[in-house]
């Protein structure tokens, strides 16, 4: 089955954090706290999936003080941290959700990916991804990590569903109010 016959079931995206909504970059402060980039474009494509109807939520191995602050900031209700067997916590969110496997996107980079990227119903993976999670992919972002791979996923299946003019009407709406 092709890629956007896959994005079309989605409703629910799923992602790893380090080395798909980061570079993968990490520095160490002089008091041992570490701190992450984000690109902006990756945040603004939360609230267009959700401008879609569509889920997000996070799976991360590491534990991040400020990626906890960033998914507050983003309102992503699914942040697991310090996960190193993602499959379990894959589960969980489908039976909490009351979502089939099919239904599912995740975005990954690594090997600790590959079993969750099996079972979505569409995997993929961020151009500078290891060589065997973009094999493992239905799609490959021509995006690398911390560099709008995010955002690229969520437009390829937003348009794949045919949801741009809920998106732009939702944007529309929020702006006019502004003003």
């Amino acid at each position: 089955m092709r890629a956007r016959d896959r994005a079309r079931r989605v409703k629910m995206i799923l992602s790893d954090v380090d080395g798909t909504l980061t570079d993968g970059t990490i520095a160490v402060l002089p008091d041992g706290e570490e701190v992450k980039s984000y690109d902006v474009k990756d945040g603004l494509g939360v609230f267009l999936a959700r401008s879609a109807g569509l889920e997000v939520g996070l799976i991360t191995g590491k534990m991040s003080a400020g990626l906890e602050k960033r998914a507050e900031r983003l309102r992503i209700k699914e942040l697991h941290q310090g996960v190193a067997d993602k499959m379990p916590v894959f589960e969980a969110i489908l039976a909490k959700h009351g979502l089939s496997a099919v239904e599912v996107a995740y975005l990954g980079d690594d090997l600790g990916d590959l079993a969750v990227m099996k079972r979505a119903g569409l995997a993929a993976a961020v151009r500078d991804a290891h060589h065997l999670v973009r094999k493992q992919a239905h799609y490959v972002c021509a995006r690398g990590g911390g560099r709008g791979a995010f955002r690229e996923l969520v437009e390829f299946i937003v348009g794949a569903q045919k949801k741009w003019g809920v998106v732009e009407e939702r944007f529309s709406s929020m702006f006019d109010r502004k003003l």
